[in-house]
């Protein structure tokens, strides 16, 4: 964990804080960890993320943890959904304005636990609901279990308010 980092690239001079586990390096000295915690910064952006965990990890393809709560970020960066490992993302205490940013999460094969509360998303009517639609797979959600019940909800808050998409007409329809 890294303290008031205000950049992604500022991790590259910071020495990581020791857990209750030493951390393990490889030969190149690249960390062997599959968790990222970036937690209480004051990131507003993740502009080269990939390149910095490439630098930072030996396998930075099995990240399954990544911490970003408590920070400035205002959307969901596209990069976290090139981590297909992922089971863990939290984002919760941050600025993420709009409640189509998690749209970019539904790709994650993995992901079951994600935190977006104290965003302003959070204060959108069906929040709960849109988010536990667009990522259906996700067993844990702003630190509560979801339930069967939750999932009943969540689809018929659905078929309420999501319009279904048109089918594209194609030249053999037309004749």
């Amino acid at each position: 964990m890294v303290e008031f980092q205000a950049s992604v690239t500022d991790l590259l001079s910071e020495e990581p804080r020791t857990g209750l586990r030493p951390l393990r390096h490889s030969k190149s000295g690249k960390s062997m960890t599959q968790s990222l915690w970036l937690n209480n910064n004051v990131l507003t952006d993740l502009r080269d993320f990939s390149h910095v965990v490439s630098q930072l990890l030996e396998h930075p393809e099995n990240l399954a943890w990544i911490d970003l709560s408590f920070n400035d970020l205002t959307s969901i960066d596209p990069v976290l959904t090139t981590f297909f490992n992922l089971s863990v993302l939290y984002l919760h205490g941050n600025s993420i304005q709009r409640l189509g940013e998690v749209n970019k999460l539904a790709v994650l094969p993995r992901l079951r636990s994600l935190t977006l509360h104290g965003n302003p998303i959070e204060e959108e009517k069906g929040y709960r609901q849109y988010v536990l639609c667009t990522v259906p797979r996700v067993t844990t959600f702003d630190f509560s279990g979801v339930t069967k019940a939750d999932r009943a909800t969540a689809q018929v808050w659905k078929r309420m308010h999501v319009k279904p998409r048109k089918a594209r007409r194609t030249e053999h329809d037309a004749r």
